[in-house]
């Protein structure tokens, strides 16, 4: 298993590479960020992403289909209200949250990736946006003062974080207290094969750095939060096409058969007021 930095290197990486396509070309690509269908390079990164189409802000060119979830859709953003999107990539959750808190509210997007932070700027830019900027820093020590927000999103973004705990704590600090924030994520349901669990581009993918959902809310909790609610849960089918990179045919049967199950929530948890 690759360590923490060798994990953030990756990430990097590979989101660095994507933030160079279109949505368009990372879904034409059978691996988001490449022509080639090696068994390093198997993992659509568009395949867990639902559409963002209906919902008012919605940037075409920021949308590289790279979520697993609405998080902005469920957030109960208001008017005026400062909005922390953590792992921005291109500002497509940014720009759909300035459409809701308006000209009297604030949009920071903050990203690891100095790609997906160049491009999410260009498009704030096209846009004539001032109240929406974006950061490059690590969501596990984010450059953001205490008390800043009135409401956090994230799409798919915690399980690229080797340390979810430091990311959560982090979370809390930097809501203001009474703050929320909607998150969407992958969990699991029982245990994926060892292969996949050690498959980088499985980690980068969103799936083998996946926890049981009941561990997932569990740390949540232990962060200090409160209201714990999944809003939204739906799963997510892995093609034989993918998974056959990884593992051998009788280990792909014996986990179709297991009952494991890989699901998209939507979670929502509350910093208490004092």
């Amino acid at each position: 298993m690759k360590t923490e930095h060798e994990l953030k290197v990756l990430v990097k990486e590979k989101y660095g590479q994507i933030a160079l396509q279109s949505k368009a070309q990372n879904e034409s690509s059978c691996c988001g960020a490449t022509s080639c269908c090696g068994p390093s390079d198997a993992m659509d990164y568009t395949i867990m992403s639902e559409s963002y189409e209906h919902l008012d802000g919605y940037a075409p060119d920021a949308d590289l289909g790279l979520g697993c979830g609405l998080p902005t859709e469920f957030a109960q953003m208001q008017e005026g209200h400062t909005v922390v999107d953590l792992g921005s990539g291109a500002g497509n959750d940014c720009f759909v949250a300035r459409a809701v808190v308006g000209d009297q509210g604030r949009v920071i997007g903050l990203d690891m990736t100095e790609a997906m932070v160049d491009k999410a700027r260009q498009n704030a830019a096209k846009m004539g946006f001032d109240n929406v900027e974006f950061h490059l820093g690590d969501i596990e020590n984010m450059p953001l003062e205490t008390n800043l927000a009135d409401v956090v999103v994230s799409n798919c973004v915690f399980n690229l974080v080797p340390d979810k705990q430091a990311a959560l704590a982090e979370t809390y600090r930097i809501l203001k207290p009474g703050g929320h924030f909607s998150i969407s994520d992958i969990v699991l349901q029982g245990e994926i094969p060892q292969a996949l669990q050690e498959a980088a581009e499985m980690y980068a993918g969103c799936v083998s750095g996946a926890i049981p959902k009941e561990d997932y809310l569990g740390l949540i909790q232990k962060a200090g939060f409160q209201d714990i609610e999944v809003q939204k849960q739906r799963s997510i089918e892995l093609p034989d096409s993918i998974l056959s990179e990884y593992l051998t045919p009788e280990v792909l049967r014996e986990f179709r058969n297991s009952g494991t199950g890989i699901f998209s929530v939507n979670v929502f948890a509350r910093k208490p007021l004092k």
